[in-house]
């Protein structure tokens, strides 16, 4: 490693590792197999009993009852007791996590897929505009009728009014006056979108969980360097809903066709109640659309191909949401041919984009994207 002296140059010394207790190198793995796990304290125990069994992860010193007991100790994980129906505990309880391990994970997830960003003071992106904003960008004009006196840079002010009257009898007018410029700061509302269908976990590949991190990392990213910015995040199976970022850890997939318009329309409803100017879904799914509620209640579904009827119905939305200035980004998590032919007539109605991809390199591709579109203005 490198360290720089008070000198002009670098000293290189060896770099020394991190130095991880016991309790430590246990959490990280306790973490990836909680999320894995949605939440379910007891599978993820089970899980890392096995791998202590292949890895000797532990030792007589330190077990994984010591590391259970302290998880309790730190605030991880709370023991809830089952009432006998006579409004006393039974002698058995459920370990649950608590909301400390639920940011936890946000964080986790957040480096683990965006690296270690830190907390930005603004908590804002900059946009090319420049006039009557919110941060100063380093350039001067004329003070003009109507400037905040809080933008004259007195320095630059002070400056002219040598140059233009002299240092004997010193002189300031509104001629000399110099404003800096500021720049406008960009918010956005984002929607994400996370499919949830049965196929999210088929064919012995887990996607769910890659999606999952995602929206974690995404939403740990807003909350802390972007707080003026929004992020809602829902599901969608056969039908559509909202769930809360404090979900995330426990979100898991269902027995569901994929009913792509239920989470469009979903999502447009939430943008409509913005009053932020840029807007935008993120769209996350592996599958084609094969569901549709009716006027009537009634589901129509349809898994062989892309049934036409439903396919147009999409299309719609997609059109809709370009009128309305939103565009879609949808991340693909699928390799078929037809499909990459649905979702580019999707991108094509709503002058969106798409990205083909496999689980690797997900989060990377989601928060390029959002970076991207935050520092420019998309209506």
């Amino acid at each position: 490693m490198k360290k720089k002296t008070g000198r002009t140059g670098f000293v290189f010394t060896k770099h020394t590792p991190k130095e991880q207790s016991p309790f430590e190198k246990l959490f990280e793995i306790f973490q990836e197999l909680i999320t894995h796990t949605s939440g379910d304290f007891d599978e993820a125990i089970d899980w890392l009993r096995e791998l202590d069994k292949e890895y000797k992860l532990t030792t007589p010193e330190y077990t994984i009852d010591d590391f259970i007991e302290e998880l309790k100790q730190k605030g991880f994980i709370r023991e809830e007791f089952r009432p006998d129906g006579k409004g006393h505990g039974d002698g058995k309880g459920k370990s649950s996590i608590t909301e400390k391990l639920e940011r936890s994970l946000r964080k986790r997830a957040l480096e683990q897929i965006f690296g270690k960003l830190k907390r930005s003071g603004a908590g804002n992106h900059r946009t090319k505009q420049t006039g009557r904003g919110d941060e100063k960008s380093g350039e001067f004009r004329d003070y003009q009728f109507g400037d905040s006196l809080s933008h004259i840079s007195m320095t630059e002010s002070l400056k002219n009014a040598q140059v233009n009257h002299g240092i004997d009898g010193f002189s300031l007018t509104e001629n000399d006056l110099v404003v800096e410029e500021t720049t406008f700061k960009a918010q956005m509302s984002t929607v994400l979108m996370i499919d949830i269908s049965h196929s999210m976990i088929l064919y012995g590949e887990d996607r769910i969980t890659p999606a999952k991190k995602v929206a974690m990392a995404l939403s740990e990213l807003i909350t802390t360097r972007y707080p003026k910015d929004t992020l809602d995040i829902l599901v969608f199976g056969n039908d559509a809903w909202p769930i809360k970022i404090k979900d995330l850890p426990y979100l898991n997939v269902g027995p569901y066709h994929t009913n792509t318009v239920a989470g469009l329309q979903l999502a447009m409803d939430m943008l409509r109640r913005k009053r932020n100017t840029n807007k935008q879904i993120f769209m996350i799914t592996d599958g084609k659309p094969s569901c549709l509620r009716l006027p009537d209640g009634q589901y129509y579904k349809n898994s062989n191909g892309l049934d036409p009827y439903i396919v147009n119905k999409c299309y719609d939305m997609a059109s809709q949401a370009r009128k309305l200035h939103i565009p879609i980004t949808t991340f693909m998590i699928a390799s078929d041919p037809y499909l990459q032919q649905f979702v580019d007539n999707f991108t094509e109605a709503n002058q969106g984009k798409a990205f083909y991809t496999g689980l690797q390199g997900l989060g990377e591709m989601i928060f390029t994207d959002y970076e991207t579109n935050r520092k420019k203005r998309l209506r």
